[in-house]
């Protein structure tokens, strides 16, 4: 199956020029879906996983789905304020202004195998900054999964010490 064909593609969303790739056609079809997940769980059933961890919101769509299918955990890293127990955070810069994601201080054990799941790379500072809380509490990143990747956008270069695997690719 042509996963990429379940892709819509909104021009000028959420503002001009944004070419947005709208995940939600693929996730409704049961068999895409499937497929998407089922490649993503083949991809890291050997390398020892203990955790998924998965960005806030959409990354909680795939990666709990494939922690389930891995039979491990899953670490929700939210924006602020979301999480009920102590935290850790950590803020980085966007294009234009920054950002904070937060993990819970006790979500991982020292040592731990952890694989981070999001549906789209695309400058990856978003995934950058959940690798570096997750290494502050003394997990150890070994995969990074999406479904698509913007790759003009270059997030690969700034992820070149950590694993990527992308499913889709867009040149924009």
């Amino acid at each position: 199956m042509d996963l990429k064909a379940k892709i819509r593609v909104i021009e000028d969303f959420p503002e001009k020029g944004i070419s947005f790739k709208d995940i939600t056609p693929l996730i409704k079809d049961k068999e895409a879906f499937g497929i998407a997940v089922s490649k993503i769980v083949d991809d890291l059933k050997d390398k020892n996983i203990d955790y998924i961890a998965g960005p806030e919101a959409r990354g909680f769509l795939f990666g709990a789905t494939v922690a389930y299918a891995l039979g491990v955990g899953f670490i929700p890293v939210r924006k602020p304020g979301k999480l009920p127990a102590e935290t850790i955070s950590y803020e980085y810069e966007l294009e234009y202004g920054s950002n904070t994601l937060e993990i819970h201080k006790d979500a991982i054990e020292k040592g731990k195998r952890i694989a981070i799941v999001d549906d789209l790379l695309a400058t990856g500072g978003t995934m950058l900054a959940v690798a570096k809380l997750i290494e502050s509490i003394g997990g150890e990143v070994v995969a990074m999964e999406f479904l698509i990747e913007l790759e003009n956008l270059k997030g690969r270069e700034k992820l070149s010490d950590y694993y990527v695997n992308s499913l889709i690719k867009f040149e924009r």
